[in-house]
């Protein structure tokens, strides 16, 4: 449609496992042109605008904006997790692709969602579990607070994702290729099911259940023969 059309055309917001569903066929629709961008930096869920903005001569942003959900009495609500906030939403019926990260922050929290479904969250969603909230949509992007990764540094024999993965969360080789067996590990939104596979610098993994790291650089030989490897991890 983009393509035949000289438009934009946008899906809805895709989790990893759609994700690598589109990275599958890249080839076959790359004459489309696509961008993938999920409100902010480091956001797992996103948006793949079809269109190529070079030859139509101009540019349409993306159909996301920001929702700030706080609590009506900051000192009366309960400590809520991104679980409470996603349920609440579900609980409206409003359908997951929607909806893209939500970060959580002190018994508040940033939800990044299509612009068309944000005028009925702000009016409807008036509970997360017993703490009566409100919303609103924020304007500025700074307002947004930026997930602070812990960095880390971790000695490995190879770059292999398995051995990285094991080191990062501190887990035994049959727990990371369980990982494997079942799925759960993305490489830059794609689906790795090859656990020798050798990581490069900048590529962040996804270990569902776990988190995700990236890895921020070139690992250096220690005197004993192994490799330092600096890594940023979200928690």
């Amino acid at each position: 449609k983009a393509f035949s059309q000289n438009m934009f055309a946008f899906t809805g917001f895709l989790g990893l496992s759609e994700q690598d569903a589109f990275w599958q066929i890249e080839r076959e629709i790359e004459y489309a042109g696509y961008v993938l961008y999920g409100g902010a930096e480091e956001t797992d869920r996103k948006v793949v605008r079809f269109g190529n903005a070079a030859e139509l001569g101009y540019e349409v942003p993306f159909p996301i904006v920001c929702v700030h959900i706080q609590p009506l009495l900051a000192k009366f609500a309960d400590e809520l997790s991104h679980r409470d906030f996603l349920g609440a939403l579900m609980n409206l019926g409003i359908e997951r692709s929607t909806l893209g990260d939500i970060r959580v922050g002190d018994r508040e929290a940033y939800l990044f969602c299509l612009d068309s479904i944000a005028p009925f969250i702000c009016e409807n969603l008036t509970q997360v579990r017993h703490t009566h909230v409100k919303c609103e949509v924020v304007d500025s992007a700074e307002e947004v607070p930026q997930e602070e990764p812990e960095h880390m540094t971790v000695q490995v024999a190879s770059m292999r994702v398995d051995a990285v993965i094991a080191k990062v969360y501190n887990k035994s080789r049959e727990n990371c290729l369980e990982l494997f067996r079942t799925q759960k590990v993305y490489v830059d939104g794609r689906l790795c099911e090859n656990n020798s596979r050798q990581l490069k610098p900048s590529e962040t993994v996804n270990a569902r259940g776990y988190g995700k790291f990236r890895v921020l650089g070139e690992a250096r030989e220690t005197r004993k023969g192994k490799l330092a490897l600096e890594v940023a991890v979200y928690r």
